[in-house]
């Protein structure tokens, strides 16, 4: 068992997490612009001296020190990483990434909270973060900066969104000509809507969330903006009481993985060994029971 404990860069997500285990059980007091690769833990030698008239090479093996790993998320993503209601982060990315450390004893994994993509890609591009965790699509644009892992975790169909009460012949991003329609700022959304209007200029009028998923469906629901492009899984869980629906054929599939800096040896060496760990994780079933248990679904194959 393992002992995580939660860093928070927002006043917002003060809290922490409780355990046991033979990782550092100390609550990390690392200041944020701390590089997060550096932030080993400085657990106890568990060496012992050896009897008198024994050689130092008949001591008892000391155990191998876990190496700190930052993971970047957040607590906004409902299902994905949020807090209960008992204040404790949950949900699928974190409770996978949890999965994954328990089978990585090399490595302790600690969370860190941050409030927006740009904030997370900022974190992990000046080392104050390891990797990310927030459902992170992968597409050319972030393949080109960052590193990501080659084992899916989950698997995406993006779609236009819009209020169960539009009743307009919306199918493509075309039929969106002089409407708002709303995103998160970083977003593979986003980067779907800004890609098709560089070919495309002028078509609609891209305006960007507050940050809480509910804000997305309060501004299409009231009708001050169209629509959004979501993920077919991440509809459910932002929309519980069905007040939008998706329209058209699926714009864009990718997979979900986790994201890496670029060119940094030591990421490349985690993310191969999370990548072991994910197929385990995906042969035994567990994957697909967590998706299952917080998405509502598998969403773990591309079928």
């Amino acid at each position: 068992m393992k002992k995580w404990a939660i860093l928070s860069l927002a006043l917002l997500f003060v809290f922490t997490l409780a355990g046991c285990g033979n990782k550092n059980n100390e609550a990390s007091g690392a200041s944020s612009g701390t590089p997060a690769a550096s932030a080993a833990s400085a657990s106890a030698s568990a060496s012992e001296s050896a009897p008198a008239g024994e050689s130092a090479s008949a001591s008892p093996e000391a155990p191998v020190e876990a190496k700190k790993i930052i993971v970047g998320t957040s607590s906004l993503f409902p299902q994905v990483c949020f807090l209960d209601e008992n204040g404790k982060l949950t949900g699928y990315d974190i409770e996978l990434v949890r999965e994954i450390d328990k089978r990585l004893p090399e490595y302790e994994f600690e969370f860190q909270l941050l409030d927006s993509m740009p904030s997370l890609l900022l974190s992990l591009e000046t080392k104050k973060v390891d990797f990310v965790a927030h459902e992170i699509e992968k597409n050319p644009e972030r393949t080109e900066k960052y590193l990501f892992n080659k084992v899916p975790y989950a698997h995406w169909k993006n779609k236009i969104v819009v209020s169960v009460n539009n009743n307009d012949p919306i199918e493509t991003l075309a039929d969106l000509k002089g409407k708002k329609v709303i995103t998160h700022a970083s977003s593979a959304a986003d980067q779907i809507l800004k890609n098709y209007d560089k070919e495309n200029p002028g078509t609609y009028k891209i305006v960007y969330s507050s940050g809480a998923a509910n804000d997305t469906v309060q501004q299409i629901d009231s009708g001050r903006v169209t629509a959004t492009v979501a993920a077919d899984f991440a509809l459910s869980l932002i929309d519980p009481e069905k007040k939008l629906k998706t329209v058209g054929k699926a714009l864009s599939t990718a997979d979900i993985l986790f994201l890496f800096r670029k060119n940094d040896s030591d990421a490349q060496a985690l993310a191969d060994a999370i990548d072991e760990v994910l197929l385990e994780i995906k042969a035994d079933g567990t994957l697909s029971a967590l998706s299952k248990q917080w998405l509502g679904q598998d969403f773990t194959t591309a079928e």
